[in-house]
């Protein structure tokens, strides 16, 4: 499940990317194959940490099982 990480918050991707350009059609991320394709990979601090990526807009979303 991804999800759109804020300083103090956990939003679904539903609130922030329905405006978005680069969205896909349902107004999700334009996720395939594993990979955020609308923005960039960041490098983990450890091995717990879930998948995080950086989309074009500025957000960090995080893949949580």
């Amino acid at each position: 499940m991804l999800v759109i990480l804020m300083e103090e918050q956990v939003l679904s991707p539903t609130h922030v990317c329905q405006s978005c350009l680069l969205a896909d059609k349902s107004g999700q991320p334009r996720w395939r194959q594993g990979k955020l394709g609308c923005g960039h990979a960041i490098r983990k601090l450890t091995d717990n940490q879930p998948d995080q990526y950086e989309c074009e807009m500025g957000f960090r979303i995080a893949n949580v099982p």
